[in-house]
């Protein structure tokens, strides 16, 4: 049963990732067409073609290999052939800031698509608290000793520290023992050195509440900073930590926009250590221990969710479709043919140029030679093929997966 709901999982992501390039190319579909555009042929995957049909000017259809899609939009530089009838709805002969608009729309689909993954999530199944904040979830009856079991049922005297102190699900803990702190990490560093009474200060409806708490101590099982566990005596008052937020359809919406400017700011992040990441990957394939931070590929993704869903981990499933979609929405910005962001360079370039030329008395450059371009386009193919080959590699011989 298991093993059926993995494979189960691993094909709903990987048909999460065919409706998202799909609706990539529909978002250049749409702008294009929205913009008085001529668009012949918008399909999904690749290789030979399994079924088409047309409508009014436009073929859609579906091809063989579900590895991407493309949306042939007519004169998409001034070096294509163009019929005379359509040069007026040429791409290159619309306004820079239209054409830029209907190149971005892919990118623009997949952040809209982010969101709106975020929304439901925040409104269903909650988000992660991605900021450690040190709120808490539930107060325990009692905390013991590990040798008794954390969920076993209170012994006769077993203390209960922060459920005699007047503890709260939902209190945000601010301060212990006068010593800001900002993060569950933080304070659980902090309360496994205490003992006896000790002030707590928490957010309560937010309001500032103090409140004295008799920490303990218990035994627990905690690393040992070697990589291995040991039995050490710490402090415990008997609070879990808030992993997920839920909310209400009206305080779903700004607290979702938030968290997509979390996953914008982190997604950044990731791509600008992407570069030496890459030494790692290397590393697994020979047999190296695969770090949890290498990059991964659609197939790593994909037996990610299966993992995901085979464990019940239906919020980690639906967190990773919404940064898939704003990686790629990231991704496919940066100023690199062939890229959508490398043809808005080029096209700004134009516009920029031509601006600088008029100021000077001259006329209007031609326009980029795409011709040009071809080395510095093939290069930055052969490198994303390079990366796309050893991340699949690794993801087969050593892939990340759900502990």
């Amino acid at each position: 049963m298991n093993t059926f709901i993995n494979i189960l999982g691993v094909l709903l992501f990987a048909f999460g990732i065919a409706v998202s390039i799909a609706l990539h190319e529909f978002g250049h579909l749409l702008t294009a067409k929205f913009y008085g555009m001529k668009v012949t042929r918008y399909f999904i995957g690749f290789g030979p073609k399994l079924f088409s049909f047309r409508k009014g000017e436009t073929e859609y259809g579906l091809k063989a290999i579900p590895a991407g899609g493309f949306c042939e939009i007519t004169g998409m530089t001034a070096l294509d052939e163009v019929h005379p009838d359509d040069r007026k709805r040429a791409f290159y002969n619309q306004k820079v800031w239209k054409r830029v608009v209907v190149l971005s729309a892919g990118s623009i689909t997949h952040f809209i698509l982010g969101f709106i993954i975020l929304l439901i999530l925040a409104m269903t199944l909650g988000l992660p608290n991605n900021k450690d904040q040190p709120v808490l979830a539930e107060i325990t009856p009692c905390v013991q000793n590990h040798t008794v079991g954390l969920t076993a049922p209170c012994q006769p005297g077993a203390p209960a520290p922060a459920k005699d102190a007047g503890l709260q699900p939902g209190d945000e803990v601010v301060a212990i023992a006068g010593k800001p702190i900002s993060t569950w990490s933080e304070m659980l560093t902090i309360t496994r050195e205490l003992n006896g009474p000790t002030e707590f200060k928490v957010l309560r409806d937010g309001k500032e509440v103090a409140l004295s708490v008799n920490v303990p101590k218990v035994t627990r099982e905690v690393l040992d900073g070697k990589g291995g566990r040991e039995v050490k005596e710490v402090g415990a008052i008997g609070v879990t930590w808030q992993q997920n937020f839920e909310y209400s359809p009206l305080a779903a919406v700004p607290a979702s926009i938030a968290f997509t400017g979390d996953m914008f700011v982190n997604t950044w992040k990731g791509l600008m250590r992407f570069p030496e990441r890459i030494p790692a990957v290397v590393q697994a394939i020979g047999g190296g221990q695969r770090d949890l931070d290498t990059p991964i590929s659609v197939v790593g993704a994909s037996r990610l969710g299966g993992d995901a869903a085979e464990r019940g981990l239906w919020a980690f499933f639906i967190l990773m479709l919404a940064g898939l979609n704003f990686f790629v929405g990231v991704f496919n910005l940066l100023p690199l043919l062939p890229l959508d962001g490398g043809h808005i360079a080029v096209n700004l370039y134009e516009r920029v140029r031509d601006w600088v030329r008029k100021l000077r008395g001259k006329p209007a450059g031609a326009p980029v030679d795409y011709m040009r371009l071809l080395p510095l386009t093939y290069v930055v193919i052969f490198i994303g093929g390079a990366i796309t080959l050893l991340t699949v590699t690794a993801d087969i011989v050593n892939p990340i997966r759900l502990q």
